[in-house]
């Protein structure tokens, strides 16, 4: 089914991004779920810039005021206890006031934890991951930072992962 990645931009901004030039990346590969979801673990994965306050550095905001089309291409990892006073956000790209306020909206642990509570899925995995989005040049994302992840989660004996772009 095709998306429309450019529907609810304004004409001016969609434009520009259509004009962009992309690399070919080929197929998406795709895995279907060999378990059902009451039997499935899942991992949280974001791309809003959130880390815990004072148990990690938040994500480099110098760099991206330096250059604005840098994004800092790290990761955090994000105990599925964590609490909403627990949450900072590092990401100049978009308004943290309502992720301050309710980290649902972009990491939905308590969420998650009530479907797992309620049987709909078999359990929460004990790490979640946060990214900066906004990576204008994915390359060290692409060879380190995105296999570590994809390697913990299978450590971690994750199904699927849910993700919460920005």
């Amino acid at each position: 089914m095709p998306v429309d990645s450019f529907k609810w931009l304004p004409r001016s901004i969609a434009g520009y991004y259509q004009a962009l030039q992309m690399p070919d990346l080929g197929d998406i590969p795709w895995t279907p779920m060999k378990k059902p979801l009451a039997q499935a673990r899942f991992a949280l994965v974001t791309s809003a810039g959130v880390y815990v306050k004072g148990q990690q550095e938040p994500f480099d905001l110098e760099g991206e005021r330096k250059n604005p089309l840098w994004g800092d291409p790290t990761y955090r990892t994000i105990p599925s206890g964590v609490q909403q006073d627990q949450i900072g956000v590092a990401h100049l790209h978009i308004n943290s006031e309502d992720i301050e306020q309710d980290i649902n909206i972009v990491l939905p642990v308590q969420r998650f934890q009530e479907l797992a509570e309620a049987g709909e899925i078999g359990s929460l995995a004990p790490q979640h991951y946060s990214f900066m989005g906004y990576q204008a040049n994915d390359d060290e994302w692409r060879e380190r930072y995105g296999p570590e992840v994809a390697q913990r989660m299978i450590e971690e004996e994750v199904d699927a992962a849910f993700i919460t772009p920005t």
